[in-house]
């Protein structure tokens, strides 16, 4: 097989990622979801440091980012799967997704546990007795949800918070390989235009779509996965008949930047406006953003970061909360000044970085490589 390259000023050849079945990946939304998953790291350790409603309070809407992911999730998972069903069986397609997410899955909850033990500056939060604790390692290892541990704020995924997403991410898997994979495009977009329809009503009353990833607010998990990743889905099926801007990685990741560092909007006549700005993200800018980056071209001097981006974003996003956690604990109990607080962030920044890209090079990578080989399964597009 081979693989369509393009020529950069250098000369040398910049290889576009094609899977097993001859698909290429879309490097742009590949560099997009890169985009997204720092932005989110960033959203975490700005707010869990410094509060959030201080002037340090960083990207207010990131949590959107998982709006973001879902329905990315439910455009390349139609993109990589819809045309294989003739020769792949569902216990088939939920081996694959397994060893394209577990692995890491296993990485974060490990983490999380030994963050929780080894924080130096959480030892007057972290209190959780030994059973529970064990508990909640084993059912974050299992992607359940777990029992609330001490310091975690009724976290559904305690020792490791953004890893509710991934499951809804596992529902919505089931969910397509059962039931949505067979609707026609018109049925997709009518689950889009009720389920979001009933997004509008929740954002507006909440005041925001930040909810789900704790227990007192879980309902609202399946809402924001159904309606992002049925979007995700119905928008693969129709892109055809859409016309087809062309905007690169740049100005789609300039864009997500000035989405989530919108400010916090108030209520006025009884709506809450920061709830319906929420809402018309996820509607309507996140369906465009994901259109336009589709149908984009990387281009030589982008391609390298767009992979890169891409093959970061899922280790960054499921292994920096330890990490984070760590140093709001340091913010919360040792008082240190503004300068030396935003010292520790920026260096906390790359390491992140650096710890995700060990992680997925040595073992995510190799892990799901002898596991493909084991099951003699082919590479999938998502």
């Amino acid at each position: 097989m081979n693989d369509v390259a393009t020529l950069g000023q250098t000369g040398s050849a910049v290889r576009v990622d094609r899977t097993s079945t001859g698909k290429e990946h879309f490097e742009v939304l590949d560099g997009l979801r890169g985009s997204a998953a720092i932005l989110i790291v960033i959203f975490h350790v700005f707010n869990y440091s410094f509060g959030w409603d201080t002037p340090l309070s960083l990207m207010h809407h990131a949590y959107l980012a998982v709006d973001f992911f879902f329905g990315l999730s439910g455009f390349v998972v139609a993109y990589a799967y819809d045309d294989r069903w003739t020769r792949m069986s569902t216990l088939q397609f939920f081996r694959i997704r397994l060893i394209r997410l577990h692995p890491l899955v296993l990485v974060g909850a490990t983490f999380g546990l030994l963050g929780y033990l080894f924080d130096p500056f959480g030892k007057g939060i972290n209190h959780t007795s030994a059973p529970m604790l064990l508990l909640a390692y084993v059912t974050s290892l299992l992607l359940l949800p777990s029992p609330p541990v001490g310091g975690r704020q009724n976290e559904s995924q305690a020792l490791n918070g953004p890893a509710w997403s991934l499951m809804q991410e596992y529902l919505g898997n089931i969910a397509y390989a059962l039931i949505l994979r067979r609707l026609r495009a018109l049925t997709l977009g009518i689950i889009f235009g009720v389920s979001g329809l009933l997004l509008l009503w929740t954002a507006n009353m909440k005041g925001s779509l930040d909810g789900g990833w704790g227990y007192p607010e879980i309902w609202m998990a399946p809402l924001r996965l159904t309606v992002s990743f049925v979007m995700g889905l119905w928008l693969y099926r129709i892109q055809a008949r859409i016309r087809r801007p062309k905007i690169g990685l740049l100005i789609l990741s300039i864009l997500l930047v000035v989405i989530f560092q919108a400010p916090k909007f108030p209520n006025a006549g009884g709506l809450s406006f920061n709830g319906l700005y929420d809402a018309a993200c996820v509607l309507f800018l996140f369906p465009l953003i994901i259109i336009c980056g589709a149908h984009s071209d990387a281009g030589a001097g982008m391609m390298r970061l767009c992979k890169f981006s891409g093959r970061l974003s899922y280790p960054l996003y499921i292994t920096h909360i330890a990490f984070v956690y760590i140093i709001a604990n340091f913010a919360h109990t040792r008082h240190p000044s503004r300068s030396v607080l935003l010292t520790y962030i920026f260096l906390l920044l790359p390491f992140v970085i650096a710890v995700a890209w060990l992680v997925l090079k040595y073992f995510d990578e190799p892990v799901r490589a002898w596991l493909t080989r084991r099951y003699g399964i082919k590479r999938a597009a998502a």
